[in-house]
């Protein structure tokens, strides 16, 4: 991987790791239209970099994760709670998990049937009842985390799933939204900092490694930035239904160019 290659995926995790159309799944078929290595850096990269973009959460939503009053202890917890059924699943199904994410085919088909959802999903939840995200309740936090581990498939968007469980909870999109946006602080600073932790040898013994790393991360933060605010003003003005178009677009795409005999896995 090189510096080109590293910016290019970062931009792409930037713009789609908080829309609903799946990083990981386009971080996949990126690399492999570019022809990268999928070496065991390469995974490290497609993990770590989302560091960069759940800083940008923290960032424009900095009032929530750094000013303390007396509601601070309940949203912690929440997003504790929330985010334990992917830590424990996420634990125990790593090796599967990896083994999915070398499968563009895969990809493709959770990319078509995720974008079938998406086109009805705005007429599934029309009551909601939840319009701030101090009315979620701890049993309404799990249960949102248990939607985000649909996510672990390759294709499946963690923005999507959280969002949809969220909406299934009762919530407003804009709530359930912003909640995924909270959700996915811990989440994926957890799994960067398992995947640092494992595979740290691929950093101490490569000091290029770090370089890209870094680039990525920055490159990820500020793209994110971007797309956050883009996506929550699209979300409140049109729904799901242009993103399940986009998803199911790009799915057969995929599913075509793979059974055409394109190689879409390196």
């Amino acid at each position: 991987m090189g510096t080109l290659d590293a910016i290019i995926i970062a931009i792409i995790e930037g713009l789609t790791e908080f829309l609903p159309i799946s990083s990981t799944g386009h971080m996949i078929i990126t690399s492999a239209l570019l022809g990268i290595n999928k070496d065991e850096f390469t995974k490290l990269f497609e993990v770590c970099i989302q560091l960069g973009a759940i800083l940008a959460v923290v960032v424009l939503y900095w009032k929530k994760f750094l000013v303390f009053d007396k509601n601070r202890l309940n949203f912690y917890i929440k997003l504790f709670l929330a985010v334990l059924p992917a830590l424990i699943i996420g634990f125990l199904l790593a090796d599967k998990i990896d083994a999915l994410l070398e499968k563009p085919y895969v990809v493709g088909i959770t990319l078509l049937l995720g974008g079938i959802v998406l086109l009805f999903v705005d007429n599934w939840f029309t009551k909601p009842q939840i319009d701030h995200d101090e009315q979620i309740s701890y049993f309404k936090a799990i249960r949102i985390g248990f939607w985000q581990c649909i996510a672990m498939i390759p294709g499946v968007s963690r923005s999507a799933a959280t969002i949809i469980g969220g909406m299934q909870q009762k919530l407003t999109r804009n709530v359930a939204a912003e909640f995924s946006f909270f959700l996915a602080v811990p989440t994926m600073a957890a799994a960067t900092g398992y995947k640092l932790l494992k595979e740290r040898e691929l950093l101490i013994s490569h000091p290029e490694n770090i370089r890209l790393l870094l680039i990525g991360n920055v490159v990820a933060f500020i793209v994110a930035m971007i797309a956050i605010k883009f996506f929550i003003t699209t979300l409140k003005k049109y729904g799901f239904r242009a993103w399940g178009y986009y998803r199911i677009i790009v799915g057969i795409a995929i599913l075509v160019a793979i059974g055409m005999g394109y190689k879409l896995s390196v």
